[in-house]
């Protein structure tokens, strides 16, 4: 590379505010509505208004970028819209925290970040942005209620739900994780309330069959929705109490292992325990009941390694096709919150069964054996589960398990104990909650009349501004005469408004649709843009909310489908899971786990001792290990930290923070830099023409495919396999050649084919690294800003790799040909004579002493 000029210094802070004004003036990312270019939808996640961007929030939105200014480029008409989950807790918190009210603080976040977001560089739409605490949305949430509850797909109902105590609310089942609160971690309680539901149910079916056709979507995630959506094909089956009508129902999957049921297990909260408990043994019964529901109040779940526990009720029910007298058991791993809250057990094929059994010395019976071997329930170990052939099974014994399996439905039909049953462990969406700072649900309760909708003319039903928020007790709206007294819409008597909120989930579970018309003020969205822009092509976000958000949205899509408001059935196309930011901790033997700024040439900043590798944790503000992602924009600059993000792992892993990774991703954006400013003289020349063929002279032709071998490659890497780290690293490659290339030896068509590189490292560098590369783009005397220019197309006659046939020569003489790409190199060459049979006959054994290769012609190897 020859430098012709002295260079202009790289003023990141300078060229980022410049594009961010310019960008912002002229509308730049604004979707347009050319007819000839075809549509695409990409969307991040939208977030929830904390007050401050994280490394998480970088990452996502910077993938999303990158698509949405590559796709522009490609010739797309681009919705890549952004917006705020602005209801929730967290407002309200920080509110009574501060003394101020929920709106305020939301939006100054909102008004923060929406800076922050833009200081990145990042492509939005912002003439679309959305915030769904304002009552211009939620009005619509209101009325997309009112529909459902019309169409029966809104209930209320007495329940007993899950209660944060923490937060003062009820929580779905989905925001329960492992007995806590998904928000809080507090430990969950289970509380008896009236509440709101939507029907989830009612789309069970089709929910799961549609996790068969999203070939875009993760695996990983189509999974968790099946498991929690948990379609169970089976039989109900009806055994009676010993000496009495009543009986006790339970589901299985398994009818085939019917006749091997020695024992039933009740759930402790089972309405028939206490009535069923003989008088011996209902003091250690209700004991035991008691002990179980509290233990399961924190819990909440069937934990695996959980000791199994129950105690003999002292009543027995009938097995109803052998008649025998079954023992019922009080249980700690059967819930009534999971089917009938009574399971039939077959310790012989049920291990959990199994384990119960061999505890409090009940028997097992085999009722199926291996194919061509016997068990014996005496030496068995543990639970045979698979599939066999029916043992002591009367008129069944002989066949196949599966062949079996209809025929004792049908017999239980027969006799009236059972029938077919398909059961789901998905459960009504609870959207109940009794905190201030949410959509309030629009309906009245009259004494008279019931519960009756707010007419459809008279919503928004607007949150009071003038309530107090304590945080203590029943929810503040309940607390306010001016929200809560109206008159009944039917009666005209004195009633009282609903004063639970929705979960902030219903906000967020059709948001994407107001994107498409989000100034729509007859409807929540027009259904002729909606069908313009949906499904979403790309949707962007993380795995942690695949059986939250990701369903409740699918849900809501096929509901709004069906009241006509558009024809799509599914709301996102393609769905990337994106990584984990993580932070390298470094471990001293004095001080425990710290994190690298707290080092000092490998010692420890607080005692000095020498610091070992530690683990590797998420980055959370709970563990204090967050990276501001403020302070490495202000040091290094959007670009940077965009380049860093996308290039440090593939979008999919998790990504190691580094600060050394940051400045590395810096020091080469210098180098482009550098690569146009120090040649800016020999850069005024035209760029070579793909279309002409291929240049004059071996560099030449060789820098010349290298140029379009890279816009292959990112092209592919952007486009198909979103390998955004990999095509960094081919653009890298490309610069380091144009650094090595003599662009003075071979004149102007050489200057011709630098110029052409160089000016595709900037266009393939700019959905990465949009300032830089719009600010270079200018050095070149472009008329058109980059983000409006043309993605290059990589040519077929470059891409077309010319071959050869060489000559080897070992020690003097002629031994064999190869056939070589032209202008291979040294390495590849010597591959090529080492895979070589006729070859290797000369040199195996043999020392190669000498290896010279003539480019195009010759192979000379001396070997002894």
């Amino acid at each position: 590379m020859v430098s012709q000029a002295e260079p202009i210094r790289y003023d990141h802070k300078a060229i980022e505010e410049r594009w961010q004004t310019a960008w912002e003036k002229h509308g730049a990312f604004a979707v347009g509505n050319d007819p000839s270019k075809k549509n695409y939808y990409v969307l991040e996640m939208f977030p929830y208004p904390s007050g401050r961007i994280h490394m998480g929030h970088v990452r996502n939105y910077s993938i999303g970028d990158v698509l949405a200014r590559f796709l522009r480029m490609r010739g797309f008409n681009v919705l890549h819209p952004m917006g705020w989950d602005s209801f929730g807790l967290p407002a309200e918190n920080a509110a009574i925290q501060h003394g101020s009210h929920p709106a305020e603080w939301t939006y100054e976040n909102i008004a923060n970040m929406k800076k922050q977001l833009q200081r990145m560089g990042l492509s939005y739409d912002w003439s679309r942005e959305v915030a769904t605490c304002s009552p211009d949305y939620y009005r619509w949430n209101q009325w997309i209620f009112l529909k459902l509850f019309e169409k029966g797909l809104a209930y209320r109902k007495r329940s007993t739900v899950n209660f944060c105590p923490q937060c003062a609310t009820v929580l779905a089942n989905e925001q329960v994780e492992d007995g806590l609160c998904w928000r809080c971690s507090s430990s969950v309680e289970m509380k008896e309330l009236e509440q709101w539901f939507l029907k989830i149910t009612a789309c069970a079916d089709e929910l799961l069959d549609y996790t068969y056709k999203l070939p875009g979507w993760p695996e990983k995630v189509l999974l968790m929705q099946r498991n929690w959506i948990g379609k169970s094909v089976g039989a109900d089956v009806a055994f009676r109490l010993d000496s009495s009508d009543e009986v006790i129902n339970i589901f299985t999957t398994r009818p085939d292992t019917l006749y091997g049921t020695t024992f039933m297990s009740l759930a402790a909260a089972h309405p028939l325990l206490e009535r069923i408990t003989t008088e011996a043994k209902r003091t250690e019964v209700a004991s035991f009941a008691a002990r179980v529901k509290a233990e399961a109040d924190s819990r909440n779940s069937r934990e695996a390694d959980v000791k199994k526990e129950g105690v003999f009720t002292g009543a027995y029910c009938i097995n109803p096709l052998t008649g025998a007298r079954v023992p019922v058991y009080a249980a700690n791993f059967v819930l009534m919150g999971y089917g009938t809250g009574a399971v039939m057990a077959v310790p012989a094929h049920d291990q959990r069964d199994f384990e119960f059994a061999k505890e409090y010395g009940i028997p097992v019976k085999v009722v199926i054996n291996p194919h061509g071997s016997t068990l014996d329930p005496l030496t068995m170990k543990e639970a045979y589960t698979g599939e066999g052939v029916m043992a002591d099974s009367d008129v069944f014994t002989g066949m196949k398990n599966t062949d079996a399996m209809p025929l004792i439905v049908k017999l239980l039909e027969s006799k009236g104990a059972g029938r077919p049953t398909t059961n789901y462990k998905l459960r009504d969406w609870g959207i109940s909650r009794q905190r201030y700072w949410g959509c309030p649900i629009p309906v009245i309760h009259c004494a008279s009349c019931g519960v009756k909708p707010v007419s459809y003319r008279e919503l928004p039903v607007v949150l009071p501004e003038n309530v107090k928020l304590t945080g203590i007790g029943s929810s503040p709206l309940a607390e306010s005469p001016e929200f809560v007294e109206v008159k009944c819409p039917s009666c005209g008597a004195p009633a009282r408004r609903e004063t639970d909120t929705m979960d902030t989930f219903v906000d967020s579970s059709w948001y994407f649709l107001r994107y498409a018309s989000p100034h729509s003020s007859s409807a929540p969205f027009d259904k002729k843009e909606a069908m313009r822009w949906m499904p979403v092509d790309q949707y962007i976000g993380g795995i942690e909310h695949a059986v939250l958000h990701l369903l409740y949205a699918r849900f809501f899509t096929k509901a709004l489908r069906d009241l006509g408001l558009h024809d799509v059935d599914e709301p996102f196309k393609n769905l990337l899971t994106q990584g984990m930011v993580r932070k390298q901790t470094l471990k001293c033997h004095e001080h425990g786990f710290i994190y690298p700024e707290e080092a000092v040439n490998g010692l420890c900043v607080h005692c000095g001792k020498t610091l070992e590798t530690g683990a590797v944790e998420k980055m959370s503000k709970s563990r204090k290990n967050v990276i501001d992602p403020d302070r490495i924009i202000e040091r290094y600059g959007a670009d940077t930290t965009r380049l860093f993000s996308l290039f440090a792992a593939p979008p999919e892993k998790d990504l190691d923070w580094s600060e050394d990774g940051v400045e590395g991703a810096y020091r080469f954006l210098g180098r482009v830099w550098r690569l146009v400013n120090e040649n800016i003289g020999l850069l005024s020349c035209k760029a070579f023409d793909p279309g002409s063929g291929l240049p004059k002279g071996d560099e030449a032709v060789k820098l010349h495919q290298l140029t379009h071998r890279t816009i292959r490659k990112v092209t592919q890497d952007i486009g198909e396999r979103f390998h955004f780290n990999t095509a960094i690293s081919s653009i890298m490659e490309l610069v380091n050649a144009l650094y090595q290339f003599d662009n003075g030896k071979d004149g102007v068509e050489a200057r011709a084919v630098f110029k052409e590189a160089v000016e595709t490292v900037v266009v393939l560098l700019s959905p990465f690294a949009p300032h830089i590369s719009e600010e270079l783009w200018c050095a070149f005397g472009k008329d058109v800003p980059l983000h409006k220019s043309a993605w290059p197309e990589a040519s077929s006659v470059a891409l077309e790799v010319a071959q050869v046939s060489l000559v080897v020569q070992i020690n003097g003489k002629v031994r064999s040909k190869v056939i070589a790409p032209v202008n291979a190199s040294d390495d590849a060459v010597k591959g090529l004579v080492m895979n070589d049979a006729k070859s290797v006959e000369w040199i195996a054994g043999k020392e190669i002493k000498k290896f010279v290769y003539v480019p195009n012609k010759i192979i000379n190897l001396v070997v002894g």
